[in-house]
This record gives structure tokens, C-alpha cells and sequence, in this order.
């Protein structure tokens, strides 16, 4: 039923501005046809990065004071907001392995004792937001544990079954059971508890799992109610283009990170990128903000590591998630080299050692909070491609913002490649980020070196 429902969203989605604007057009030569509403994004997320922090496997404590260490070296690295996985308590019913998944939400208005007390909370909220970065939590609305404490107050928010049984919402999530968003008391209670987090402990916005299970009408009244707090950021754990609309300020991009899992593996290659990209002009809003990512705790643990996934050309695809158009995402452990699926429902604590990707992602990272062009949503540049002597294993586009352009040509194969670049686009100086060597671009003369899996970054001077 959802899935029908959702169907016809996005349907209304396209059809609807079509019908609209044929019909000004048809009536009067007066009428200005607007842009869909779309949310207005925190000033401080235009050129933001967001990193997702698994608590209880970041420290040997696994504690919320035990992170605060760590927040100078993300500072550092130059991220701006993280992500908290989910930190309310985690049911015992029916609970998988021995700390169970943090997904199943026996409470939504206390913490995990296992991370701390809401003391320890509140202080490494006001510690992150001191140091000028901010906080959003993992938000699971759409199911909680089977012995949650609204099973006892309120059995009615809940879908039973013929014999007034509850029961989970897919048949694998055998630790918990779904909500009823029928009952609109529901909603009540669902958004109060979601302000609680904002008006006691001040977060910045919510990351909300597995987003169109629950309706979108309840999303948008969410986003209106909470912004009247403050505003807040809000990503769904979806794709669908219609949650732009009223409630998201992101979303997630899977199928970029498909189509690099299947790079990877030699089964597609740069023009499947562009045809992507064209695809996404059609589908989001230029404002729209689309997560790119080449993990999360999902994929580390139930389906691979990056190097599991992406083998050599995993520091390559970190930097083109990071110059795209989009907000780059880094899991907790990705910046030390993290080659282990961790454990999802038992202790497994992530191993910090120095890695050359740290230095990686805070170069890029810097370079995306200075330079325009690779600002979020309308505020930076288009992708526009470049053409190359191997359309199908080079991948080279340029980005303009005001004064500032860069150009990004990564080498998509397993292969050393002589490059040669074609386009106006190209015409002037520019410095390569990483090595810091100068080039003259000149119209048909560019030619580069790339090692396998390569990658240039070319700011204009």
C-alpha cells in the first residue's frame, strides 16, 4: 500500500508542473509559473561535510564522553556535521545478540545508558556546537522494540493483527514491530519527542531511517513544527525526489554508489557517471542536497568494506564523492583505512592508526569549504563534462562558482592512461591540489599522466 501510495507521489510529482505550466501558458501571457516550494536549507550547510559516528564502537568505552577526544582531529579534517547514530536505549525483548541493534528503540526520550547519562549528552552536544560544528541524531520512527514503553501506554500506535498481536514491519526485522501512522495521536507524540531532543539538548536536526515507511504528510508537519524551534537539518534515508518538497534537506545518493561498486568491478565506466548525472538534472531540484557516500554502517557491515567493495580505486572514488555535486559522507573509522566489517549488534571497537586518507579527505574537505564551485546545492557550480581521448575510462568535468572553477579528471580503470583533454572549458592556470604543481591549460593541448585508479584536482589561480 505504501509503495503504491508513494508511486503516485511521484508521478504527481512530474505531471503535475507539466499540466500547470501548459495551462498558464494556454490562459495568459501574465502569469509567472514558480518553482515548487522546497525547504530552506541552514545558511551553515552550504558547503558542509557530514560524518557518521558509530558511539558505541569508536571508543574501547563507547561512551559519549569517551568520543569528545576525538572531536579536535574531526575538526580538523573539516567536518561540520555529525551524524549520531541512534543513542536512545535498545530493547531487551526479542533483541538480537548481546547488545542488540540500535535501531530498536525501547524509548524515544532518554539515551543509551551503555553510551552515558543525558548529562554526558548535553555536554558533548555543547562541546561540538564550541567548536563550531553540529549535531543531528539518528531518528527511527518508523518501529520500535517489541518492549517499548508505549506497548504498555498506548498499544493502539502500534500495526496489530487479527488476534491483536504486534508484529515487525519486515520479516527480518524480528527485534522490532511497526507503528500504525493511521492513528494521527501517534504523530502527536512522535513529533513531541522529537522536539525534546531541540528543546532539551539543543541538536541541530535529525537523520530519519527508512524514510518513505513512514508518511510523507507526517514528515513535512515534522520539518514545519521543528523549524519554529530552530532550523533544523533534516536527512531521509530514501531517494525519492518528492521529500525535497516540505521536509528534507537531503538525501541519499545510491546510485552513484552503485554504479562505483560496479566500476570497481570492470562491469560499467565513466559514461555510465554522465548518464547519471543527466538523469539527476531531470529528477532533483538544482537546490536539492544528494549524500554521496561510499560507505555507512549499513554497507561496512552488511555488505563490505570499501576496499572489500572498491578495492584500489577506493581512494579515488573518496575524492569523487567529494568534488561532485553533493555533500560527501565519511563513517566513523574511513579516515584510519577501517578494513573490517564491524559488528552490529556486539562490541567492535573500530583500530585508530594514521592513515594517508585522513590527510586526503581534510585537503579535499578544505578545498570544498573555500572554493564556490564546489559548494551544496544552487550555491556551487554545475558538473559540466569534458571530453578526453577515453570516454569510457576517463571521467573529467568542470565546476564554476563566481571566481572560483576547478577541474576533476579521475582514471576509472586499472590501467596507467595518457590523457588528453578537449573543450574551451579548460583555457587558463591552475594548480593541481594534491601535488601542488602549476598548469596552463590550452585549448587541445592538454595532455596528462594518470596511474590506475588516478586522480587531478586543478584549481584555477
Amino acid at each position: 500500500m505504501h509503495k503504491l501510495k508513494y508511486f503516485f507521489q511521484s508521478f504527481l510529482y512530474f505531471i503535475y508542473p507539466l499540466f500547470l505550466i501548459t495551462y498558464l501558458t494556454s490562459c495568459a501571457q501574465n502569469y509567472t509559473v514558480l518553482n515548487q516550494v522546497r525547504v530552506v536549507h541552514p545558511e551553515w550547510s552550504r558547503n558542509a561535510i557530514i560524518y557518521e559516528v558509530n558511539i558505541r564502537q569508536y571508543t574501547p568505552e563507547g561512551t559519549f564522553e569517551a568520543f569528545e577526544a576525538h572531536l579536535p582531529r574531526l575538526k580538523e579534517m573539516r567536518i561540520d556535521i555529525l551524524w549520531l547514530m541512534p543513542i536512545n536505549p535498545i530493547g531487551e525483548l526479542n533483541r538480537k545478540g548481546t547488545l542488540g541493534s540500535y535501531y530498536s528503540i525501547k524509548s524515544y526520550k532518554e539515551v543509551n545508558p551503555e553510551f552515558g547519562t543525558l548529562e554526558d549528552f548535553k555536554n558533548l552536544i555543547n562541546k561540538i556546537h564550541e567548536m563550531d560544528m553540529y549535531v543531528i541524531i539518528d531518528w527511527v520512527a518508523n518501529h520500535t522494540s517489541w518492549d517499548n514503553v508505549w506497548t504498555q501506554t498506548h498499544p493502539e500506535f502500534f500495526s496489530q493483527n487479527s488476534s491483536g498481536e504486534f508484529y515487525p514491519p519486515v520479516a527480518d526485522w524480528s527485534d522490532v514491530i511497526d507503528l500504525n501512522y493511521d492513528n494521527k495521536i501517534l504523530w502527536d507524540f512522535m513529533i513531541d519527542a522529537m522536539k525534546y531532543w531541540i528543546e532539551e539538548c539543543n541538536i541541530d536536526g535529525f537523520r530519519c531511517d527508512v524514510a518513505t515507511m513512514v508518511p510523507t504528510e507526517f514528515w513535512n508537519r515534522a520539518r514545519k513544527e521543528l523549524d519554529e524551534i530552530k532550523p533544523v537539518f533534516m536527512l531521509a534515508e530514501a531517494s525519492e525526489n518528492y521529500l525535497h518538497e516540505e521536509a528534507f534537506d537531503m538525501t541519499y545518493n545510491w546510485r552513484l554508489k552503485d554504479l562505483m561498486n560496479e566500476i570497481a568491478k570492470g562491469n560499467k565506466d565513466a559514461s555510465d557517471i554522465i548518464a547519471y548525472y543527466n538523469f539527476e538534472k531531470t529528477e532533483y531540484n538544482p537546490d536539492d542536497y544528494i549524500m554521496t557516500f561510499t560507505s555507512n554502517h549499513d554497507e561496512n557491515t552488511w555488505h563490505g568494506t570499501v576496499f572489500e567493495r572498491l578495492g584500489d580505486s577506493a581512494e579515488m572514488f573518496a575524492i569523487l564523492i567529494s568534488t561532485v555535486k553533493g555533500i560527501p559522507l565519511v563513517y566513523s573509522g574511513q579516515e584510519a583505512g577501517l578494513d573490517k566489517r564491524l559488528e552490529f549488534f556486539e562490541k567492535d571497537e573500530i583500530e585508530w592508526k594514521e592513515h594517508k586518507l585522513y590527510d586526503i579527505y581534510k585537503t579535499i574537505f578544505t578545498l570544498k569549504h573555500n572554493n564556490k564551485a564546489l559548494w551544496n546545492g544552487a550555491t556551487g557550480g554545475e558538473m559540466n563534462f569534458i571530453t578526453s581521448n577515453n570516454e569510457e575510462g576517463i571521467l573529467a568535468f568542470s565546476r564554476e562558482m563566481d571566481d572560483d572553477k576547478i577541474i576533476a579528471v579521475f582514471n576509472l580503470t586499472n590501467n596507467n592512461q595518457t590523457v588528453t583533454l578537449n573543450g574551451p572549458a579548460l583555457n587558463g592556470n591552475y594548480k593541481e591540489l594534491f601535488c601542488n604543481n602549476e598548469f596552463v591549460f590550452t585549448l587541445g593541448q592538454t595532455e596528462l599522466s594518470m596511474q590506475l585508479w588516478g586522480y587531478m584536482i586543478f584549481v584555477k589561480e
